[in-house]
């Protein structure tokens, strides 16, 4: 962050040299920091060339450029759920946006500490069903976002197939599905759409965050990673399990409500294959979540993924939620 500061007072962000500068918790691919200077409080984030991860992954540090363009767009449209940007500089690979305040809390912790509250996932259903509606088959995004090297690098390659070699048994499925998801363009993809990139009050409601995934794609993408977290979340409180279940339930029916019935065309089919198969990767992929560490779970995750992937039948959200359900509580 040094190389950052004679930089920031020579654009005229802050004054002093001695400005407060504190790193905040974000995910793997990035560096976030806190600035203050007198009166001033913004955030600068910044794209690493490698992530921060167990696993060598690498990608482009210009997805910095994406994540700002998909702010801009997405800003436009809810700008009451997206952080407004204050300052690009592309050239040094950084810019800066509005600190929001303490007001706001992660959902992710929320969740971890007990608190499981569908109003929480229907907010953030609904904010991804206006992106993906608004965006729908627009040339003007589609050539926005033509970033199909910077989503396979963090996505396709890292989740898809990566687990798809550590299962061997199940390794032709994920590559198939890898291809498909690759070649499929009908709006604009988050990328990480996770709880962990969600900010929540209780007087303003849902903030999203961390857009460097930005990719016009396959919808299918953003609510199984969605959805994903949810269910991997039942397994870390089974006690709970039917209020997340709920909150699954709830999600999905406020997302697709929205959709035309060509749009909904194989969109719940192609969400229940992503989603059973980011709950592999989260476990056997390069991003693991680090809330579920004992052998057990995993093996849990590993038996449930690959009996539902082999069952060639046919995939209904409510059905694989339900089942998952029922394997948790036994």
């Amino acid at each position: 962050m040094n190389d950052l500061i004679p930089i920031l007072i020579s654009r005229g962000l802050i004054a002093s040299a001695d400005a407060k500068v504190t790193p905040l918790a974000g995910g793997v691919s990035c560096d976030i920091y806190l600035i203050e200077d007198g009166d001033k409080r913004f955030v600068l984030k910044r794209a690493l060339a490698k992530l921060r991860v167990k696993d060598d992954w690498f990608a482009d540090v210009n997805r910095n450029r994406y994540e700002q363009d998909y702010l801009d767009y997405a800003g436009s449209i809810m700008p009451a759920n997206f952080p407004k940007i204050l300052h690009r500089d592309n050239d040094h690979g950084f810019f800066t946006m509005e600190y929001l305040g303490d007001e706001y809390v992660n959902w992710k912790k929320m969740m971890l500490a007990g608190n499981h509250e569908s109003k929480h996932a229907i907010s953030a259903a609904m904010t991804l069903a206006c992106i993906h509606q608004r965006s729908w088959n627009d040339p003007d995004v589609r050539a926005r976002f033509a970033t199909d090297q910077n989503f396979y690098d963090l996505r396709i390659e890292a989740y898809i197939l990566t687990t798809g070699r550590r299962n061997p048994a199940l390794k032709a499925m994920f590559d198939e599905e890898a291809k498909r998801l690759a070649s499929t363009h009908l709006c604009l993809v988050h990328g990480d759409y996770s709880p962990k990139n969600m900010l929540i009050s209780e007087n303003k409601g849902l903030m999203v965050l961390d857009c460097e995934v930005a990719w016009f794609g396959d919808p299918a993408f953003d609510v199984a990673f969605l959805l994903n977290h949810l269910m991997l979340k039942m397994l870390l409180f089974r006690r709970d399990a039917d209020r997340l279940l709920n909150m699954i339930l709830q999600a999905w029916s406020f997302y697709i409500r929205g959709f035309t019935s060509q749009q909904q065309e194989g969109l719940e089919e192609r969400t229940c294959r992503l989603l059973l198969m980011l709950m592999l990767a989260r476990i056997d992929g390069k991003s693991p979540v680090e809330y579920l560490r004992e052998d057990v779970q995993h093996r849990l995750v590993r038996q449930f993924v690959t009996e539902q992937l082999n069952r060639g039948r046919k995939f209904e959200l409510v059905n694989v939620a339900h089942e998952w359900f029922a394997t948790i509580r036994v």
